[in-house]
């Protein structure tokens, strides 16, 4: 098949974590040829959908691993499969570039599929199931938000559209800086905030699970660093092998479906103690680590679903 990945740069990628990579190198061992691109070099051109790029080639050496033909334009009708994978922040760049590919989707096999990416970013999805997530309140307005303070005491506070663990406060009982924070981030972005109950089993770790067509096949465990609340590895989490328990089971079977349904295919959840925190589907990340904790081809259970998608 052909395969294009829109993603940000590829040169600065860290080959033994980065998931893209993983995918991009399990898709060439199975034959398929590469492209790559920026999502600012995609288009939309008097009806057809191009993109900027180049050919690629990957190898696992550092520093020279992305390998790169000949800068191109290439029609993205003509290819069998499109990867979505740039890093939120989920902004208006990003929801554009949704709608661009829903112009040669399903034809062309995006993945994950480009509308519900768009309807379902990570921190909205879990609203679905209110019974499975800690409280949760979203909005604008600093005296609703003062009201859930109030009411639960310790709560995490971060930006609805934000990732990787950045911009994300602990709020305890005693702490005076909402207003603050709150005055901060309304100079900055228009976008609403999220604030939910802070969940003490954090200490204990921040649990991805992978699901792969909507069926879960395993999860590391992300502990904070000491001193920090936020688990995320960009921040200096560390991971660690953890199975899946029946709570994690439950939480599955219960957005699978939906995730199946929508055309989620590669998608990541965030679990602490016995609560979904998120669900992600723009870039999920994970393989790598979870490859090398279960020895398991996790790249090649997502590369087996989509082929079998496409055949």
């Amino acid at each position: 098949m052909k395969i294009a990945f829109q993603m940000d740069p590829i040169e600065p990628i860290d080959i033994a974590a980065d998931s893209t990579f993983r995918l991009a190198e399990e898709a060439q061992a199975r034959g398929h040829e590469l492209f790559y691109y920026t999502p600012d070099h995609l288009a939309y051109q008097e009806g057809r959908v191009t993109a900027t790029g180049w050919p690629l080639s990957v190898q696992r050496v550092v520093g020279n691993h992305a390998i790169l033909g000949l800068k191109t334009e290439v029609d993205l009708a003509d290819f069998d499969v499109i990867w979505l994978r740039q890093d939120p922040p989920f902004d208006m760049h990003y929801i554009t570039t949704t709608h661009l590919l829903d112009r040669v989707h399903p034809d062309t096999l995006v993945v994950n599929d480009p509308f519900w990416v768009r309807n379902y970013p990570e921190k909205l999805l879990v609203l679905d199931f209110p019974d499975l997530t800690p409280p949760t309140t979203i909005a604008r307005d600093l005296d609703t938000i003062k009201a859930f303070k109030a009411r639960h005491g310790d709560v995490i506070l971060k930006p609805l559209y934000g990732n990787g663990g950045a911009g994300v406060f602990r709020l305890d009982a005693q702490d005076r800086n909402l207003s603050s924070l709150h005055e901060l981030f309304s100079g900055f972005s228009r976008e609403p905030l999220i604030v939910q109950k802070f969940l003490p089993a954090v200490s204990q770790g921040d649990k991805r699970v992978i699901l792969v067509d909507g069926e879960p096949v395993g999860a590391i465990n992300r502990i904070p660093a000491k001193g920090e609340t936020r688990s995320n590895m960009h921040v200096g989490g560390r991971p660690e092998k953890v199975g899946l328990t029946e709570r994690d089971l439950e939480i599955c079977a219960r957005i699978g479906p939906i995730l199946r349904e929508k055309g989620q295919i590669f998608v990541g959840i965030d679990v602490i103690g016995d609560y979904l925190t998120e669900i992600n589907v723009t870039s999920p990340t994970g393989i790598q680590e979870l490859e090398r904790f279960d020895g398991e081809n996790i790249a090649a259970k997502i590369w087996a679903a989509i082929e079998s998608k496409r055949a």
